[in-house]
């Protein structure tokens, strides 16, 4: 099958014909409808972070299950799913205590091994393995992937929109709804308008935020974040100071403010923004080995929290569907965060125009 492979960050990443298994029991096979471009796989191709190599990319995902492993019963072929690049594994501490984004398998022998639960791959070339990402490795004709991972939904939604679902909605209304749990009328700052911080601003909007300020260094995108529920917006031009900008339209600051790019600079300011008791919430995921500098006289004083938000704190099993239900009561946007549909021998320019800025949330479809 064509999937895209990542070899090194020298190299541009390229459509190779890869040989996937079948799955094996408590796994699912699925046909690839489309595959977002998040700024994760960006993380990938900058060779960010330490990851067993070469791999096919990918982690946001929907298609249609098209095989069945052995142990499956909740699945079968032709249902329309989501991909979560969280599959929890059920049995361990986190999985039994209900925190299944905290699954121990999910974060060690996927995540850092590259492999399935099982502690192995699908993927190969000749007699060579090629590792998966996060378990899911969407930007491929298909995937095999733990049955934990692939929820199924209603057949009337539509497929190749759905796969956002899987990661930057979920893991923006998930940031507001399960991390920060924001009730009705707090204020909510939101610094990065892609297509996680705009998750996280519809997410605010449908928690029935009173204020909620969008922050980007480009006008379209602030602009558009009106139309997810911003009342406010600041454009952070270079010499802008964001915190005294966003006091002079809440002078008391925010309850809380949401980091959704993840670079040291978004995350202090995130943090100046607070109001007396509020709560700074790192969304996005910054490189390895990022610092930021807190005074924690001030979080003390001011009674101020700083917490990670880790794919929305979601249950992949109760949020996603749930998700995709909001979506089609017409309660939560999807279709206005996609701007390309691109074959997979785009990828490489993908990750270029989500690198410069110049694209949202683009979709690779297998069969373009």
């Amino acid at each position: 099958m064509r999937a895209v492979v990542f070899r090194s960050s020298d190299k541009p990443v390229e459509v190779e014909q890869v040989t996937l298994q079948g799955p094996g029991p408590h796994e699912v096979e699925v046909k690839i409808a489309a595959a977002g471009v998040c700024h994760s796989d960006l993380h990938v191709r900058r060779g960010d972070w330490d990851l067993p190599l070469p791999l096919v990319m990918g982690h946001e995902g929907s298609g249609i299950v098209t095989a069945v492993g052995k142990g499956v019963s909740h699945l079968r072929e032709g249902d329309h799913v989501v991909l979560s690049w969280v599959a929890p594994c059920g049995n361990c501490r986190n999985c039994l205590l209900g925190r299944e984004i905290r699954c121990e398998v999910a974060a060690t022998t996927v995540a850092l091994g590259g492999t399935l639960n099982d502690g192995t791959s699908r993927l190969s070339q000749g007699q060579d393995p090629v590792h998966h990402y996060l378990g899911t490795s969407a930007f491929a004709e298909r995937a095999v992937v733990p049955a934990s991972g692939a929820l199924k939904i209603r057949k009337d939604a539509p497929l190749e929109q759905m796969s956002l679902v899987g990661c930057a909605v979920a893991t923006g209304v998930g940031a507001v709804r399960n991390s920060a749990q924001v009730p009705p009328g707090a204020t909510v700052a939101v610094i990065g308008c892609g297509g996680v911080g705009l998750s996280v601003i519809q997410g605010a909007r449908m928690a029935q935020a009173e204020r909620i300020v969008a922050v980007d260094i480009q006008d379209d995108k602030t602009d558009l974040a009106t139309t997810f529920g911003a009342t406010d917006t600041i454009t952070a031009t270079p010499d802008l100071d964001v915190p005294d900008a966003l006091r002079s339209i809440l002078p008391d600051g925010v309850d809380y403010a949401f980091d959704a790019i993840g670079h040291q600079r978004t995350s202090e300011q995130a943090i100046a923004m607070l109001a007396i008791g509020g709560c700074a919430v790192i969304v996005g995921i910054p490189p390895a080995g990022t610092r930021i500098s807190i005074e924690p006289q001030h979080l003390v004083d001011l009674d101020q929290r700083v917490i990670g938000s880790n794919y929305g704190g979601i249950r992949p099993s109760r949020d996603i569907p749930w998700l995709v239900k909001e979506y089609m009561e017409e309660r939560l946007l999807v279709d206005q965060l996609v701007s390309a549909r691109r074959p997979l021998e785009e990828a490489e320019q993908s990750l270029h125009d989500l690198s410069n800025g110049s694209a949202l949330r683009q979709l690779l479809v297998p069969q373009m």
